[in-house]
């Protein structure tokens, strides 16, 4: 039977332990784990090579931090505050990082750890940290019942893979009283990248698609619990403010007014979007934005009915609510046409109230 890694181990520890002892770390790192000091040399070394430490000398090196970071944190989440783990331990790993970037690490990290302690229903969280010259990369990983799995029960979805299509919407919260349910779609929109995996189950958004994606994966016990990973450029221009003002209701009201809402995400198993509880589905909760943007990328045809209700008896219902399809090819072009027709009819034939 093969022996398990202990590389990540010992890595970590000599990351601990370096500004404390920069003189001794590969002997102090090799009697606090009971290891060989020439496993640890190994590790030291590769370390040094990564740029996650600097060493000087060799009869007697002198290490210290390199200008790289790799971090791993753990807590319980019982009594846990957001504002401390980033306070305390996070922040400390990202010194130097233009303020804008800075600010959305920030934003990420407090609301996901949030999100854990909030609606996970685990014991513990893990937030893993990396950075180097390039990106920096962040990920928070808890042992609760999944992320999607909580979401399909509260809205007694039909299948866990729908609860992607209410994540991407915005304004989604199982716990109202003390949540707007904005985090994860803010939170998404800020990073280059963006994911959540669960239980077999993988919600993906990438910035420069401007896309939100579902994926399955052989699930196995390392993605019980959510973990969410975050990657943004050390050069982003990307700023906090301007995530938040393209989704706001203008310059000077901020409410969440405007979201993007995957059509496709609709979609279970070969599916085709045909019916009216399809459409019904991808409506839920819309109505609580102004303006609704129906992103058809990937759906190569829709039918009459789907069609019908979104765009006639939904648009009829809530005339205050601003549907725009895009990326439509022409044949679903020309069933969105075809409902709008109809509904200008209905417009001249409602009565006067």
């Amino acid at each position: 039977m093969a022996r398990p890694d202990r590389s990540p181990g010992i890595q970590q520890a000599l990351l601990a332990q370096v500004e404390e002892h920069p003189r001794d770390l590969v002997r102090v790192v090799a009697e606090q784990l009971g290891l060989s000091r020439t496993s640890v040399a190994t590790q030291a070394r590769a370390l040094a090579e990564a740029g996650y430490l600097e060493k000087e000398g060799t009869t007697r090196p002198v290490y210290r931090l390199g200008s790289n970071r790799k971090a791993e944190f753990r807590y319980r989440l019982d009594g846990l505050q957001e504002d401390r783990v980033w306070a305390r331990d996070v922040a400390p790993q990202l010194k130097g990082l233009p303020s804008n970037v800075l600010d959305i690490c920030h934003h990420g990290i407090t609301e996901m750890v949030n999100n854990a302690i909030d609606h996970s229903e685990g014991t513990q969280v893990r937030v893993d940290v990396r950075r180097n010259a390039r990106v920096v990369v962040l990920a928070v990983v808890d042992d609760g019942v999944g992320i999607f799995r909580k979401i399909s029960r509260a809205l007694a979805l039909p299948d866990e893979r729908l609860a992607l299509l209410e994540l991407s919407k915005g304004k989604l919260t199982t716990d109202p009283r003390r949540h707007s349910g904005e985090g994860v779609f803010f939170t998404s929109r800020m990073f280059d990248h963006f994911d959540i995996e669960s239980m077999g189950l993988v919600f993906d958004h990438d910035a420069a698609a401007l896309d939100d994606v579902l994926f399955d994966v052989d699930e196995t016990e390392d993605m019980r619990g959510t973990t969410v990973h975050m990657e943004i450029a050390c050069d982003s221009p990307r700023t906090a403010r301007e995530v938040f003002d393209a989704f706001s209701s203008g310059p000077d009201e901020y409410a969440f007014a405007k979201t993007i809402v995957p059509v496709r995400l609709a979609q279970v198993g070969d599916e085709n979007l045909i019916s009216r509880s399809q459409a019904k589905r991808l409506l839920q909760r819309v109505d609580r934005f102004r303006c609704v943007m129906l992103d058809f990328e990937g759906v190569t045809g829709i039918g009459q009915a789907f069609a019908d209700e979104i765009f006639r008896v939904f648009a009829n219902q809530h005339p205050e609510v601003e549907l725009v399809p895009f990326h439509a090819v022409p044949e679903v072009q020309q069933m969105i046409r075809r409902a709008e027709v109809l509904r200008d009819q209905d417009d001249g034939q409602l009565p006067l109230l």
